[in-house]
């Protein structure tokens, strides 16, 4: 009943219509199932998307972002991906062409992106000032038409950043809108959109055929 509670008052909060609650239609045309999965900081969210993804059966693929920045986040990034390998996973390495990454993986039933929010520090990074929403939004857009060239599924992990104070930095607030708005442009593209909160997801449009490993 809390759950229940708690999604309404989200979906009002997000703007989303009942008939994106409902479930996937198929009036959307794509070929993927595109699933964006979001939350705070250490919420459970990449748990959550890694349990998703491994309930389908087939190849999978993950698409980390992160880039490398020293030795000891190499270590972990290496650590990580040895644990994936144990249950099947192949790892892609990608911080810049996202679209290009997922175009290269139709030859796999699963495609997890992980994260978005890096992936928009990423651009930050190498654009500068120059970037702006618009052009975020585009670059999203594009990942979008990628994915729908895609014959399986695609998982997006990505951060919620809008629920804290105004940041105090510039850069940072600006940070923060270019994630909202590729949030947003992904929300309204996913089939299924799925917010974690301290671990346990709340479902805000659409659902899993089998969420018996939740």
């Amino acid at each position: 009943m809390a759950v229940s509670c708690l999604q309404k008052v989200l979906r009002m909060l997000f703007y989303i219509p009942d008939k994106y609650c409902s479930g996937f239609t198929g009036k959307v045309k794509t070929l993927a199932e595109i699933i964006l999965v979001t939350g705070g900081c250490r919420s459970g969210k990449s748990s959550y998307a890694l349990r998703v993804a491994e309930s389908q059966a087939g190849r999978r693929l993950f698409i980390a972002t992160c880039p490398v920045l020293d030795e000891e986040m190499n270590y972990r990034i290496e650590r990580h991906k040895a644990e994936r390998e144990i249950g099947g996973w192949e790892t892609l390495e990608e911080e810049i062409k996202l679209a290009e990454a997922i175009r290269s993986a139709r030859d796999f039933d699963c495609v997890l992106v992980d994260c978005v929010t890096l992936w928009i520090n990423n651009l930050m990074y190498h654009a500068g000032n120059e970037i702006t929403e618009d052009m975020i939004k585009e670059e999203t857009q594009n990942v979008i038409a990628a994915c729908n060239e895609h014959p399986g599924q695609v998982i997006f992990v990505s951060n919620e950043v809008g629920f804290g104070i105004v940041p105090e930095h510039p850069e940072v607030r600006r940070y923060r809108d270019l994630v909202g708005r590729a949030n947003q442009t992904l929300g309204t593209a996913s089939n299924q959109l799925y917010l974690i909160v301290c671990g346990v997801p709340v479902n805000l449009k659409g659902h899993l055929d089998n969420e018996s490993f939740i």
